[in-house]
């Protein structure tokens, strides 16, 4: 776990319920999950969870208002994880399903803007790669390529 979660932290983990989710709760975090409120029509749905931390994993690429979300979380942390903008993989698609598709995909410095406008200073930041062994041109790529984005933030006082 990480150094600036206690064991029996309360967490928003924001998204349905999720093996990550179970992982925490397993772990003894005390985990609730946002219950699949549309949070772009709705970003206020997010302040009526109380917890010390909140999780965005793989979560904000999906929304077309991140910022409204950001804004409203009430935690004083907050570990979110992108998948980066990169210029051999564009925004992923799925047309039969319309939540399972990216309306953005971040380079690391948008993140990091949406962060702060959004009230949150970065404390930690890491990226890292996702290899693919499939033979192919981008496959190579995503070897060395950092594919995701992750960070800690606290909210600015």
């Amino acid at each position: 776990m990480a150094p600036s979660i206690k064991n029996d932290s309360t967490v928003l983990d924001i998204g349905t319920q999720n093996a990550f989710s179970n992982i925490m709760a397993k772990n003894g975090l005390k985990v609730s999950n946002t219950k699949g409120e549309d949070l772009d029509l709705h970003p206020e749905m997010i302040a009526q969870y109380d917890a010390e931390i909140a999780t965005a994993f793989e979560i904000f690429e999906h929304l077309l208002n991140p910022l409204g979300v950001l804004k409203e979380i009430k935690a004083e942390t907050l570990f979110a994880s992108i998948p980066l903008s990169l210029w051999f993989a564009k925004a992923y698609r799925n047309k039969s399903d319309q939540w399972d598709q990216h309306f953005h995909e971040f380079e690391d410095w948008q993140f990091d803007w949406l962060l702060e406008k959004g009230g949150w200073e970065i404390v930690r930041r890491e990226k890292w790669t996702s290899p693919v062994f499939t033979p192919g041109i981008r496959p190579i790529l995503r070897l060395f390529t950092p594919r995701y984005y992750i960070v800690e933030a606290r909210r600015k006082k």
